[in-house]
């Protein structure tokens, strides 16, 4: 069982991962730094016990832009180098494994817009949320059709929806799959 401490570190003291293969843009870094500076440090960064990152680059480039000294961080005691390898894949792996409801991040973001809160602190581009608030709302488990940076996932009640759906693409000129 691996043991944990929450701790207040420099950020200055945090060794980044040298094989740290997740890549993190310009534009990425700026919406970390702005989520950081509207909601307050709310995920800590994962350490080992030399301080070396094993999960929170990007919050720790944030960090760095926002100019703070510390931040907080977990420090994850008995880890082996094996598993600080593995864990340093796996916890950027498993979020992207994840999916949305778009009905329900619909219904969000309008009431988020609403409340006069601004959407961009959403982490999503200018295009998905325009893509994401024009659904028709009579396809209740289709998704935005994006350009083919994204991987999206639909999921079809039937066929004549997954029909409708397969002229959609078409006409966008975007790539569909069809799968059992």
């Amino acid at each position: 069982m691996v043991e944990h401490e929450y701790k207040k570190l420099k950020v200055s003291d945090l060794i980044p991962y040298v094989n740290n293969s997740r890549t993190h843009s310009e534009d990425q870094i700026n919406q970390v730094a702005a989520s950081i500076k509207e909601f307050g440090f709310t995920n800590p960064i994962l350490v080992d016990e030399d301080g070396g990152i094993i999960a929170g680059h990007g919050r720790v480039m944030a960090a760095k832009k926002l100019g703070l000294e510390e931040a907080p961080c977990i420090e994850l005691v008995g880890l082996t180098a094996t598993q600080k390898k593995a864990y340093i894949i796996a916890d950027n792996q498993l979020a992207l494994n994840a999916g949305w409801d778009f009905d329900l991040l619909k219904l969000e973001v309008e009431t988020l817009q609403e409340l006069d809160f601004d959407v961009g602190l959403l982490g999503f581009d200018d295009k998905f949320l325009s893509e994401l608030l024009d659904l028709d709302e009579s396809k209740t488990t289709t998704s935005p059709v994006i350009d083919d940076e994204y991987l999206i996932v639909v999921m079809c009640d039937n066929e004549e929806q997954q029909a409708e759906l397969y002229e959609e693409f078409q006409d966008r000129q975007l790539t569909m799959k069809i799968m059992d």
